[in-house]
C-alpha cells in the first residue's frame, strides 16, 4: 500500500467527520471543508491504486527495462501533481494528433 493510499484514507475519514460535525452544528464552512477533504482523500487513494498497479507491471517488465521503469515510478511517487500534469498534457497532445483535419 502506498503512502498516497494511506493519506487518502486519513483525509477521507477526516472529511467525513468534518462533514458530520458541520451538519450537527449547522456550520456550512465545516461541511464544505469536510466534502473537500473527502474528495482529496478519494483522489489520493485512486492515485495510490494506480501506483500500486504500476508496481506490479514493473515486476513483469523485461529485465532490461525494469530499472528505468522503477526510476519513473519513484519520480511519480515523489511528484504526484507534476506526474498527473505531464500525463494530462500528453493525453491532450495525443488526442489532438488523432483528430482528423478537414
Amino acid at each position: 500500500m502506498t503512502d498516497q493510499r494511506i493519506e487518502g484514507a486519513a483525509s477521507t475519514l477526516t472529511g467525513k467527520a468534518q462533514d458530520t460535525l458541520g451538519k450537527l452544528t449547522g456550520d456550512s464552512k465545516l461541511q464544505l471543508d469536510g466534502k473537500l477533504n473527502e474528495v482529496k482523500g478519494k483522489a489520493l487513494d485512486a492515485y495510490g491504486r494506480v501506483i500500486d498497479g504500476l508496481d506490479g507491471l514493473v515486476e513483469k517488465a523485461p529485465a532490461q527495462y525494469q530499472d528505468k521503469a522503477r526510476q519513473g515510478l519513484d519520480f511519480a511517487r515523489r511528484k504526484p501533481l507534476l506526474t498527473t500534469g505531464i500525463l494530462a498534457g500528453a493525453a491532450i497532445l495525443l488526442s489532438s494528433l488523432g483528430k482528423r483535419r478537414g
